[in-house]
């Protein structure tokens, strides 16, 4: 790809537009051969065709406008509540044993400290519970705090439903271990204290990211002293460890989280090690409460989890209701990969300052640089993330990112889940998220993952997904499919017109 990105883009419009000029002098001197004139009469109607789809591809996007103005409309004069929600409405709750839950009105509702009431309300803002926290905050802290299985939208406030859950159940008089979240990469563990810091602030609750660490600040592990912070947040394999070196007590463990659960538990995630950890925990802890969130659950792991976690309360949403309603997809059919990195320049660059920030997901670590390098030469603004590089440069770039020095961020999968970024309005799959093992299946979960970083807490957000090959055409063809959602076309990738109008019906502009 770097040789067709960065070689020379100006010398192949010139010769397409000579090849134009070439096959217009032929068309039009003279006598046609016969030949020529079925090739020609055949290059019209295929432009005439052309020419229809792409109208009716603005038509498609004028309906889609226009049905978002009539949305504001009729909503102007309601009295405003705060941030619009995924509806969550396909919640399908399954509880387990005599337990009667009633869904939370408010936060009062739940029985809180004074503390964490101050926290929800002065240091996160929050006016009362989203409905997934109406339904599973009940679930998670009534005796006889019985495990939990939940699945919601992304962006619907998961996390506030296990970080309350943790801050909780803690004691802030006892200075060992309680509380255990576990979760997917370095950045969501860090992202995930924050939160917890924040809204735990009265509390005094204490914490401790368990992540890895760079060579400059490695402490060899029979150098650490014992955990006495109240909450860990962090990775599996540093969690390991730490219990494997004695250095993380679980006898007083009161609850343990699965932060992304699905792909915690999954063969080809980190279930080895997940499961190590959960059977320690267990064995020392047998009352200990175990929660497990995500925005999906395919049906390997719902059995796997209905075999691990006994005796849970379930929350699941069926695949049809998972796609967000607030999430504007959008395919944009091009010709070559170079048209694909003309989009990035011309089209995502030009509207995306407009609309707040962009992630660009690419398939791997060499897309990602060759990509970053490609922008960057030709004087484009941008940072890129991927698994490679040193963790205290990832941590430099997800704070340049957060606070909003940089615009458009590219990344591997490693962003895909739990990334919370409000002023990202704008995904582009760059490559569309397929299975490791088989490149020509799609991965609906990462798909699913991966357009829910836009569109967090119900705000507007859009997603163009780049289309190039027939096996590209095929891939999104299959996630219509799944997801039952019809997903539109950008008449040309060339057109400012469509990718206005595209963003128009997003509601963005």
């Amino acid at each position: 790809m770097a040789e067709a990105v960065t070689g020379g883009a100006g010398k192949m419009e010139s010769a397409g537009d000579a090849a134009a000029s070439t096959a217009a002098t032929v068309v039009t001197a003279g006598t046609i051969a016969p030949g020529r004139r079925r090739r020609a009469e055949k290059t019209e109607k295929t432009e005439a065709s052309s020419s229809e789809q792409k109208s009716d591809d603005l038509k498609r996007l004028e309906a889609l406008r226009i049905a978002e103005e009539e949305t504001k409309e009729e909503t102007k004069g309601a009295p405003s509540e705060g941030l619009d929600e995924p509806e969550d409405s396909a919640i399908k709750a399954v509880t387990s044993g005599d337990t009667v839950y009633t869904s939370a009105l408010s936060f009062e509702d739940l029985s809180l400290s004074k503390e964490l009431i101050q926290g929800l309300y002065v240091e996160m803002g929050f006016k009362r519970p989203s409905k997934i926290q109406a339904v599973s905050l009940p679930m998670i802290l009534t005796p006889p705090h019985k495990n939990l299985v939940a699945q919601a939208h992304n962006g619907s406030g998961k996390t506030t439903c296990f970080v309350l859950g943790m801050l909780s159940r803690v004691d802030p008089q006892k200075k060992l271990p309680q509380a255990l979240c576990i979760c997917p990469t370095r950045e969501l563990a860090q992202q995930n204290e924050a939160v917890l810091l924040k809204m735990g602030k009265f509390t005094g609750i204490t914490s401790v990211c368990a992540i890895p660490t760079d060579s400059a600040h490695y402490v060899p592990i029979a150098k650490r002293a014992p955990i006495t912070e109240q909450v860990v947040i962090g990775t599996p394999g540093t969690i390991k460890k730490w219990m494997s070196a004695k250095k993380l007590s679980t006898r007083e463990m009161k609850i343990l989280v699965f932060d992304e659960a699905d792909h915690m538990l999954a063969e080809d995630g980190f279930r080895d090690d997940s499961e190590r950890i959960m059977k320690e925990i267990q064995r020392n802890s047998a009352s200990c409460q175990v929660l497990l969130f995500s925005a999906t659950f395919n049906e390997t792991v719902k059995a796997f989890v209905s075999r691990a976690v006994r005796d849970a309360n379930q929350l699941y949403v069926k695949k049809e209701e998972l796609t967000l309603e607030m999430v504007k997809q959008y395919q944009v059919h091009c010709p070559d990969e170079l048209s694909k990195v003309e989009v990035i320049k011309d089209k995502i660059f030009e509207f995306g300052e407009k609309v707040g920030q962009t992630i660009i997901f690419v398939r791997t670590r060499h897309s990602a640089s060759m990509l970053h390098k490609t922008l960057l030469s030709d004087g484009y603004e941008c940072t890129s993330i991927q698994g490679a590089i040193e963790q205290a440069d990832r941590d430099k770039i997800i704070k340049e990112f957060k606070d909003g020095l940089t615009k458009v961020l590219i990344t591997t999968d490693l962003l895909a889940r739990g990334f919370d970024q409000a002023q990202v309005n704008l995904v582009v799959n760059y490559d569309l998220p397929v299975k490791h093992e088989s490149p020509s299946e799609p991965d609906y979960e990462v798909y699913l993952h991966r357009i829910g970083r836009t569109g967090r807490f119900g705000r507007k957000g859009a997603v163009f997904n780049l289309i190039c090959t027939d096996r590209d055409r095929m891939i999104m063809e299959k996630i219509e499919r799944h997801f039952a959602h019809e997903v539109p076309k950008v008449p040309d990738w060339r057109s400012e017109e469509g990718f206005k109008a595209a963003l128009e019906a997003a509601g963005l502009l």
